[in-house]
């Protein structure tokens, strides 16, 4: 079973059963630690030592996630949020009192509707947040926001996309120019193909990015797809990585088993997260992130 997980998390697997199977390699892996602890009370040591191999693999692997990187930045610090609002039935007055208790200055939603917008805009999300570059619809899942505590400007709407994918400049006071992304690739279990195209245009976006930059997405891929880990090979981080917080799961929130997978995620370029952690949004399937960042 861990030699599964390795397989699954190192493949970039074209075919959309292996693909969501990859979803939780990680778990898989942990099978390795299990066989080896079998094989060592079995005293099976040939097989224990091919399982100390799998086991050295599987500790590889996993550790990046879990251990802090140990950068250090000096500059001002940010707090990001990225939310998703479950077809805009999230609560808005949850989501609005998490940017007030965590001091929130960013904040980027998925599955924003019109509906969500007239609410959070009647709760007074403009009082902290009073800049967004919104892109709703009527219904589904489509809407993606950003909302800031700075100004925004050179927004923008990407083409090629399903669902909406935005982007804008936000004018900090102290460091300057900051590019925000808020993305949402259509989910793979709908549409395979057309995710696998998505996620290789978002990393065109982010590869052309220069300068300090944050990125909030339901990317609907964990650390376990290539496809996500392709966005980390440039100038690119996560959050969660930087910390060492883990697998971090985010999703799905309203099942009692729930969540198992972390496919909601903060990237940062430029910057270095102090602290991630989740947080549950009543009426949202998705645990929101909150990330503390400090600006390079």
């Amino acid at each position: 079973m861990g030699a599964v997980g390795v397989v699954l998390h190192f493949g970039a697997w074209q075919w959309r059963p292996l693909a969501l199977l990859a979803s939780g390699a990680s778990y898989l892996m942990v099978g390795a630690i299990v066989g080896l602890v079998f094989f060592l009370i079995a005293r099976g040591w040939r097989s224990a030592g091919v399982a100390g191999v799998l086991v050295g693999v599987v500790l590889w692997t996993l550790a990046p996630a879990f251990v802090p990187e140990g950068r250090a930045a000096s500059g001002p610090e940010v707090g990001v949020m990225q939310s998703n609002l479950l077809f805009g039935q999230a609560d808005v007055g949850a989501v609005l009192q998490a940017v007030r208790d965590n001091r929130i200055d960013v904040l980027t939603v998925n599955e924003l509707t019109d509906a969500a917008v007239d609410r959070l805009a009647a709760a007074d999300i403009g009082a902290v947040l009073p800049y967004s570059y919104l892109q709703p619809t009527a219904d589904g899942g489509g809407g993606t926001g950003i909302y800031s505590r700075y100004p925004l400007r050179d927004t923008k709407k990407y083409d090629g996309f399903i669902l909406n994918q935005v982007s804008a400049t936000m004018d900090h006071p102290e460091r300057g120019p900051i590019a925000v992304f808020a993305f949402h690739p259509i989910p793979p279990p709908f549409n395979f193909a057309d995710w696998l195209v998505e996620m290789r245009r978002i990393r065109e976006i982010l590869d052309a990015q220069q300068g300090p930059a944050i990125v909030g997405a339901d990317f609907n891929a964990t650390r376990d797809h290539a496809a996500y880990r392709d966005l980390l090979r440039g100038r690119f981080a996560a959050a969660a990585d930087q910390v060492g917080a883990g697998l971090l799961p985010t999703f799905p929130n309203d099942r009692r088993w729930g969540p198992i997978i972390g496919i909601d995620h903060v990237l940062l370029a430029d910057a270095t997260a102090q602290e991630v952690r989740t947080l549950s949004v009543p009426g949202s399937d998705h645990r929101a992130l909150i990330a503390r960042v400090r600006l390079n």
